[in-house]
C-alpha cells in the first residue's frame, strides 16, 4: 500500500529540512508528495531523463551512478537524491536504480522550486549553506578597483609643482599620478611638495613635476584584494598605492580610501614583519597564526580569504627573511627570483603548512657564485623552519641544489617533463604548476609560465598522464557507511581532509587549467577561470565551486575547533562527530568531486 498523507506528514517530521518548515507549510508538503513503490532492481531513471521532481527515500535502498556508470552513493531512509538536475535544467545528471524493494516520495518539480524560493531554511539546505554574498562586505574581501580612487587624477612630467599642488588644493587629494602620452610614468604626493620642494627650498613655479615625483612606483593590479592593499601599505611604509594595467595607470588607493574600512589583524601581523631584525622576532609573530586562523574562520571569513590571509603572513616572513639574509651576505652576484610552490604558491596555506620552494638564477650565473645562493637558501630555509614552516618532507627547497638553477636549467626541467611524463616527472611537474614568486626579478619566470602552459597543453600525452595523476587521490566515499574513513592508528574513524578533501579538487584544478592554458594558480581561481573559458560546464563548476567551497571550510572549521580546545591543527576530521545535516552535504560534497573526476577520466583531453 502507498503511505498515507499522515503517515508521509510523520516521516517528514524526522527529515531535515522539513523539520524546520512552519507547521501549515509543512502539511501542505505532505500532501504534495507522491509516494512510488519499486522493486530491487528497477531503474528509477536515466541520466539525461526529465525529472518529475525530488526524490526522498522512505524505506529500502537506492544505488546512485554518475554519468560513466561510477556508482558514486548508496542512498538510504531520509536522504534525498535528484536536486543537483532540478536546480539547473531539471534533467538527471545521475542514474539511479533500486538495490531492494523500495518506497520512494516524489515532490513535484514546480513544488520543489516553489520552496527553493519561499522558504530559506529549505534553499540553503539543498545550496549547501554558502554566505559568501554577506561576507564580500568585508574591505579584504573587495576587489582593488571597488576601494580606489575614481577618476583618477593626472598630471604631465613637465607641468610645474605650483599648478600639481593647485590641482592638488582644487579637487581635495592628496595625490596625483603623472603619466606621459598616456604611459604611467611617476607619482607625487602633498608629502613630496613638503620634502622635496618647500624642505630644499626649489621654486615651485619652475620646478617640473618630474624632478620631484617617486618615479615608476610599485603598484597592484584590479583583481587584488584589500588585503593586498593593506599589506603593500604596512610593508613598505607608503599610504599611496597605484592600481595599474600593464604601463596604465587605472587609478590611485589611499589611506583616507581605507578608512572606513577596519584593519585585519593579519595586515598588523605583517607590519610587524616588515619591521623584524631576528628570526626570533618573526617567530613571535607567526605564532599568533593559529589565533588568527580562530579569529578569521569564528568572524566567518570564506576560506579563500582566510587562507590568503594566512599565505599573506608567510609571504611577508619569506621576504623579510631575504631581506635579512642580503643585509647578511651582500649583494647578490646575479639577478634572481625566490618562488614559493605547493600550498604557499596557490595562496591556500592553512593551520598545518610546510615549506616549498626554489630559486631560479639568471642566466648570467657561474658556477663560482654558487656558495652565495647556497647560504641565502640556507638561512632562508632554516629562519622558515623556525618559524613554523617546517622543512619540505620532499626536499623540494631551495636548499636542494636541483631546485636552485640559472632560468635554462629550469626550462630544460619543464620540457623535459613534458615530453617523457614518466611518474616522477608528473609528480614534479604538480608541484611546479603551482610556482608563484615571492621576491626578486619576476621576469626570470613570466614568460616561461606562459612558454610551459602552452608546450604542455599541446602535448596529448602530457595532458593524459597529468589527467591520470589527478586521480589518484580519491574522495572518502563509502557505500554503506557513508564515509571510508581511516581504520586503525591515531587516526582511526577520521577522514583525512587534505589528501581526500581538497587535494582532488586542487588536482582537478590544476588539469584544467592546464587544458584551458589558464594563468592562475589558486585553485578556486583556477575554477572560475575554467569556467569563464569553457574547459568545463558552467553548471559543472557551480557544483564543483559550491563542494570545495563546503571541504574547505569544514576543514578550516575543524582545525578552528582543535586550537581552541587546545590542540596542534591538522588536517583530521571525525564525520561522526557531526549532525546529519552537516555529515549529509560533506558527503554530497565528496559525491560531486567524484563526479568530476568520473567525468575527467572518461572524456578529459587538451582542447584542440
Amino acid at each position: 500500500m502507498a503511505a498515507a498523507t499522515s503517515d508521509i506528514l510523520k516521516f517528514l517530521e524526522t527529515v531535515h529540512p522539513y523539520d524546520s518548515l512552519p507547521r501549515a507549510e509543512l502539511e501542505r508538503v505532505a500532501g504534495c508528495f507522491v509516494c512510488k513503490k519499486l522493486t530491487a532492481g528497477t531503474e528509477v531513471y536515466a541520466h539525461g531523463e526529465l525529472l518529475p521532481g525530488l526524490f526522498l527515500v522512505m524505506d529500502g535502498s537506492v544505488e546512485v551512478r554518475d554519468s560513466s556508470g561510477t556508482v558514486i552513493s548508496q542512498l538510504s531512509a531520509r536522504n534525498s537524491f535528484g536536486e543537483r538536475g532540478l536546480m539547473v535544467d531539471g534533467l538527471a545528471v545521475t542514474s539511479a536504480r533500486a538495490l531492494t524493494d523500495l518506497l520512494l516520495l516524489i515532490l513535484p518539480a514546480h513544488e520543489f522550486k516553489r520552496l527553493m524560493s519561499e522558504q530559506p531554511v529549505y534553499a540553503r539546505f539543498f545550496t549547501r549553506g554558502r554566505v559568501a554574498d554577506v561576507r564580500r562586505s568585508e574591505m579584504t574581501l573587495r576587489k582593488i578597483g571597488d576601494l580606489m580612487s575614481k577618476p583618477v587624477l593626472v598630471c604631465s612630467p613637465g607641468d610645474s609643482v605650483r599648478q600639481a599642488a593647485e590641482l592638488m588644493r582644487d579637487r581635495k587629494v592628496s595625490s596625483l599620478g603623472v603619466v606621459e602620452k598616456d604611459r604611467f610614468v611617476g607619482l607625487i604626493t602633498t608629502r613630496d611638495l613638503a620634502s622635496r620642494v618647500v624642505a630644499e627650498g626649489l621654486d615651485p613655479a619652475t620646478t617640473p613635476v618630474s624632478a620631484v615625483m617617486t618615479r615608476q612606483p610599485l603598484g597592484l593590479t584590479e583583481d587584488a584584494l584589500g588585503s593586498d592593499v593593506l599589506n603593500f601599505m604596512l610593508e613598505h611604509g607608503v599610504g599611496h598605492l597605484p592600481v595599474v594595467d600593464s604601463d596604465h595607470l587605472v587609478g590611485i588607493v589611499t589611506q583616507t580610501d581605507l578608512t572606513r574600512f577596519q584593519a585585519t589583524t593579519s595586515a598588523l601581523m605583517i607590519g610587524e614583519i616588515a619591521a623584524a631584525e631576528h628570526v626570533s622576532e618573526l617567530r613571535q609573530i607567526t605564532d599568533r597564526i593559529p589565533q588568527l586562523l580562530v579569529q578569521l574562520v569564528g568572524g566567518n571569513q570564506a576560506h579563500e580569504v582566510v587562507t590568503r590571509l594566512i599565505t599573506d603572513v608567510a609571504d611577508a616572513v619569506t621576504r623579510r627573511l631575504i631581506v635579512l639574509a642580503e643585509r647578511e651576505l651582500g649583494p647578490p652576484p646575479v639577478p634572481y627570483l625566490w618562488l614559493a610552490c605547493g600550498s604557499q604558491g596557490r595562496q591556500e596555506q592553512t593551520g598545518v603548512s610546510d615549506q616549498d620552494n626554489c630559486i631560479f638564477i639568471d642566466d648570467s650565473f657561474v658556477e663560482s657564485q654558487r656558495p652565495w645562493f647556497e647560504k641565502l637558501a640556507r638561512r632562508v630555509s632554516d629562519g622558515l623552519d623556525a618559524c613554523g614552516y617546517v622543512y619540505c618532507p620532499g626536499d623540494m627547497m631551495a636548499t636542494n641544489p636541483r631546485w636552485c638553477q640559472p632560468a635554462h636549467v629550469w626550462r630544460g626541467y619543464f620540457f623535459g617533463w613534458v615530453e617523457a611524463p614518466e611518474p616522477m616527472a608528473q609528480m614534479l611537474a604538480s608541484v611546479m604548476f603551482d610556482l608563484r614568486p615571492i621576491a626578486g626579478t619576476g621576469t626570470l619566470f613570466r614568460d616561461l609560465q606562459a612558454e610551459v602552459l602552452d608546450k604542455a597543453s599541446r602535448n596529448s600525452i602530457f595532458v593524459a598522464h597529468m589527467v591520470s595523476n589527478s586521480l589518484k587521490h580519491a574522495p572518502p566515499l563509502g557505500l554503506l557507511r557513508g564515509f571510508a574513513t581511516i581504520r586503525s592508528g591515531d587516526h582511526r574513524n577520521h577522514i583525512d581532509m587534505k589528501h581526500n578533501g581538497v587535494v582532488p579538487v586542487v588536482d582537478l584544478g590544476r588539469v584544467y587549467s592546464l587544458m584551458g592554458r589558464l594563468p592562475p594558480v589558486n585553485t578556486r581561481a583556477r575554477l572560475l577561470a575554467a569556467e569563464a573559458s569553457g574547459v568545463i560546464s558552467s553548471a559543472g563548476a557551480r557544483d564543483l565551486i559550491a563542494a570545495y567551497d563546503l571541504i574547505a571550510e569544514m576543514r578550516l572549521r575543524n582545525q578552528k575547533n582543535q586550537v581552541k580546545a587546545g590542540l596542534k591543527p591538522d588536517n583530521y576530521l571525525a564525520p561522526y562527530d557531526y549532525g546529519d545535516f552537516e555529515r549529509s552535504h560533506l558527503r554530497d560534497a565528496f559525491v560531486v568531486v567524484r563526479t568530476m573526476q568520473s567525468a575527467l577520466a572518461n572524456s578529459g583531453r587538451a582542447p584542440a
